[in-house]
C-alpha cells in the first residue's frame, strides 16, 4: 500500500510538473530508451515503437529498430502492424457500445442472433451460451492453439483467426461441432469466444462486424489507420517469430511453438478479401490509434466513445482470480485481464490494471490507479508480447514514476 501510494504522488507529481506534455514533447528517459536499443541490437526483437501516457498525456514515444529488416526500412511511429488479440478490447468495447443502445444484452442467450450455434457438452446436453459468457472467456470454447497438436480444435479444422481458415460461417459450425470444454459459466479458458461474438453483433445490427467497430469505436475516436483492412500498405511491418541468432521473417503459413502446442500464422490473411473478419485477430492498426483508445477509457477523458459506468463494468473482474488470466493474480474483464492481486503477481501496476497483448508481438496495459498506460507494438513473436522486453518495459516505467522522472523531467526527443 505505501508503495501504491508512493507512485501515486510521483505520477501527481510528475503531471503537475508537465502541464504542457504531449506527443510533441516526450520526456528524456534513458532507462527505457536502453531496454529498447538492447532488444534491438541483441536481436530479441525487430523493431518497435513505445509509448507511455501519464495522466492521460503521452509523455515518452520510441520508435527503434526495423519495420522491414530485409528491405532496410526503419521503424516508424505511424507502422501499422497486424494486431492479433489487440482486436479483442476494440471488439470488446463495440459490444459494450450496443448493449449502452439497447440492440445487444449481456445476458442473453447467442442462439437469439445465432440460432444454429448450440454446442453440446460431453453428455450431449446443449447449454445457454450468453454474450456476458463469451466476452469473459467463460462459455466452455477453446482455440487450437490452447490444446494438444491433435485437440479437437485441431481435428475439426477451427481456425483461430490467425490463418487462412474457413469462411465464418463455416468456422461457426465447426466450432459448435466441439463438445465445450466446461459448463458455460463454470470455468475460463481464452477462446475463439470473440469471433463467436463478431457474428453475433453482426446479426443483431445487420451489419458486418468491420463496420460496426468503425461507426462504434474508430470513426468515433479518430482511429484512422485502425481496421480489418490496412489502409496503407507502405506502412505494413513485416511479421517475424523468434529465433537464434536473430528473429526469422514470417513466411504464410508459419508455425510458431507455442506452450505445449503451435500457433499457425499467415500473414497474407490480412490482404485476403475473403477472410472472415476475425473478431478475436483480425485487425490491423497503429500504436498511436491504440494509445488513443486506451486513454477514451480514462474517468476524466473527453474523447470517449463508452459511458464511464460501462467503462468501469468493463474493468471488473468477472471471471475471478481462479482465471489466472495472466497467472496468479489476474482474472479477467470485458476484453482484458484484469489485476486482482499485484501482491500475487509479483507486478508493480495497481490493483485493478488491465492489460492483454497480440501474439504478433505486442503487449499493453492501463494502470488506473496510477494513470499511465503503456503501449509496446513489436513485429516480433512472441518475444513483444510475453517475453523480457514487455516486462522490462513495465518496469523501467514504475522505476521511473517512482523516481528519477520526477527528479528530472527535461524534455527531449529520444533517439530513434
Amino acid at each position: 500500500m505505501e508503495d501504491q501510494t508512493r507512485l501515486r504522488v510521483a505520477a501527481a507529481t510528475l503531471a503537475a510538473a508537465l502541464p504542457a506534455a504531449s506527443a510533441a514533447v516526450p520526456l528524456a528517459f534513458p532507462a527505457l530508451d536502453a531496454i529498447v536499443t538492447a532488444a534491438v541490437e541483441e536481436q530479441r526483437i525487430v523493431g518497435a515503437v513505445v509509448l507511455v501516457a501519464l495522466g492521460g498525456k503521452v509523455v515518452y514515444r520510441r520508435a527503434a529498430g526495423y519495420a522491414d529488416r530485409e528491405r532496410n526500412r526503419p521503424m516508424q511511429e505511424d507502422a501499422i502492424f497486424r494486431l492479433a488479440s489487440v482486436t479483442k478490447p476494440m471488439v470488446s468495447a463495440a459490444a459494450l457500445r450496443l448493449v449502452e443502445q439497447g440492440r445487444l444484452d449481456l445476458r442473453a442467450p447467442v442462439t437469439r442472433w445465432l440460432p444454429e450455434f448450440r454446442p453440446r457438452l460431453r453428455d450431449g446436453r446443449s447449454p445457454v451460451v450468453t454474450v456476458h459468457q463469451l466476452l469473459t472467456h467463460t462459455a466452455g470454447l477453446s482455440y487450437g492453439f490452447m490444446e494438444a497438436e491433435d485437440g479437437p480444435y485441431r481435428r475439426a479444422g477451427v481456425s483461430d483467426g490467425l490463418d487462412a481458415g474457413a469462411c465464418l460461417g463455416e468456422n461457426l459450425r465447426r466450432i459448435a461441432g466441439v463438445p465445450l470444454a466446461y459448463e458455460p459459466g463454470a470455468g475460463w479458458r481464452y477462446s475463439v469466444a470473440l469471433d463467436v461474438l463478431g457474428a453475433a453483433m453482426g446479426a443483431a445490427v445487420g451489419e458486418a462486424l468491420p463496420e460496426i467497430v468503425r461507426h462504434e469505436i474508430t470513426q468515433p475516436l479518430g482511429l484512422e489507420d485502425t481496421g480489418f483492412t490496412v489502409r496503407d500498405i507502405s506502412r505494413l511491418a513485416a511479421p517475424y517469430r523468434d529465433g537464434s541468432p536473430a528473429p526469422v521473417r514470417m513466411s504464410s503459413p508459419t508455425r510458431v511453438p507455442f506452450g505445449a502446442s503451435a500457433i499457425v500464422f499467415d500473414p497474407e490473411r490480412v490482404h485476403d478479401a475473403r477472410a472472415y473478419p476475425s473478431g478475436g485477430a483480425g485487425m490491423v492498426g497503429t500504436a498511436p490509434d491504440f494509445m488513443r483508445f486506451l486513454l477514451s477509457l480514462r474517468p476524466s477523458a473527453t474523447l470517449r466513445v463508452l459511458a464511464a459506468e460501462t467503462v468501469a463494468l468493463m474493468m471488473r473482474d468477472h471471471a475471478g482470480p481462479q482465471a489466472e488470466s495472466q497467472g496468479p493474480g489476474w482474472g479477467f474483464g470485458y476484453g482484458w485481464s484484469v489485476l486482482t492481486d499485484p501482491a500475487r503477481a509479483g507486478t508493480p501496476q495497481g490493483r485493478g490494471t488491465i492489460q492483454w497483448g497480440g501474439v504478433y508481438g505486442h503487449n499493453w496495459f492501463f494502470d488506473p490507479v496510477n494513470d499511465v498506460a503503456v503501449v509496446v507494438f513489436t513485429n516480433t513473436a512472441p518475444e513483444g508480447m510475453s517475453g523480457r522486453f514487455p516486462r522490462a518495459v513495465r518496469d523501467a516505467v514504475y522505476a521511473w514514476l517512482a523516481g528519477d522522472a520526477v527528479r528530472s523531467p527535461s524534455p527531449q526527443t529520444p533517439p530513434t
